[in-house]
């Protein structure tokens, strides 16, 4: 018997469809911008004054960034995640009973899914806190999330690595991720009718298999920059970013947003008392140049008239 609740019936309907559109945004803008995303934070590796150049440019558009963000990376991986979960519910595996490099394949796909999503949300949630609205900000902020500050991207990234449990789930997820778009290469030229004869599969299986090779290697560079990082480390990325958010902020390259930046309360606290001493010895120097005048003024021989 065929089921025909309404769900079921609309996917079957429009299955053709819905396959190559899921496929089509693994890549694009997915796959892009996990390999964009991944080389900029390999990049840390080289200095801080590089990582947090890239940070700045991603960041430029201010305002509008949650916009972009939603449309060109969070409503297509929704979308992809929805209906790779549908796949992963329908599909039959048979690698158990047929020990073929294929099925295997296939079964890793699916599992390297799931994975990928159980790291992707609490990869956002751990650095980003998910949403941007500063209610909520300071509540996960408090549980010990959103602990990315882009105007000390650096320093901020070192920190939030601290320890060892979310190096282990970053090195984990990561690699899930990179295997899920190596494979997924692979599978989506077979959507798409790029390789179908075996002779086309095998030459398709070893350029993903080196595209996931190399991403691998970026990947494990980026991870290794994040967690290698000590305390001592993090306190001069500091001093550097500090530095580089003062002149781009002159020079208008980022907006004014406080929220994007690593205040230490207690150097806030420095600065003020330092700037209440500066008013403190000027207004002394005022006084003390008001009273010499009024001296010269009042003295006995009139010269100072």
């Amino acid at each position: 018997m065929t089921d025909n609740t309404p769900e079921t019936s609309f996917f079957l309907r429009n299955e053709f469809l819905i396959r190559r559109v899921h496929s089509l945004l693994g890549i694009v803008p997915l796959g892009l911008y996990m390999v964009v995303h991944l080389t900029t934070n390999a990049s840390f590796l080289t200095g801080t004054e590089t990582f947090q150049r890239a940070v700045y440019l991603i960041h430029s558009p201010g305002e509008l960034l949650p916009v972009i963000e939603w449309a060109l990376i969070f409503a297509p991986l929704v979308f992809h995640a929805a209906i790779g979960i549908w796949i992963s519910k329908t599909g039959r595996d048979n690698s158990q009973q047929y020990k073929f490099t294929s099925n295997r394949r296939y079964m890793l796909q699916r599992v390297t899914g799931v994975v990928a999503l159980v790291f992707l949300f609490f990869h956002i949630l751990h650095l980003h806190g998910w949403f941007h609205a500063e209610f909520w900000i300071d509540g996960v902020r408090a549980l010990g999330f959103a602990n990315f500050r882009p105007y000390n991207a650096g320093s901020t990234l070192a920190m939030a690595m601290n320890g060892y449990i979310w190096p282990t789930f970053y090195l984990i997820g990561v690699l899930s991720c990179v295997y899920h778009l190596a494979n997924g290469l692979w599978t989506a030229g077979i959507t798409w009718g790029l390789w179908i004869s075996p002779a086309g599969q095998g030459r398709a299986s070893k350029i993903c298999v080196a595209f996931g090779a190399i991403l691998a290697v970026i990947s494990l560079t980026a991870w290794w920059a994040a967690v290698a990082p000590g305390d001592k480390d993090i306190a001069e990325m500091k001093k550097v970013e500090d530095r580089m958010h003062k002149v781009a902020l002159e020079a208008g390259f980022i907006a004014d947003m406080p929220e994007k930046q690593w205040v230490i309360e207690s150097e806030g606290e420095s600065n003020s008392s330092d700037a209440k001493a500066d008013d403190s010895a000027k207004s002394d120097d005022d006084g003390g140049e008001k009273e010499a005048e009024n001296l010269e003024l009042s003295s006995p021989d009139g010269s100072g008239l």
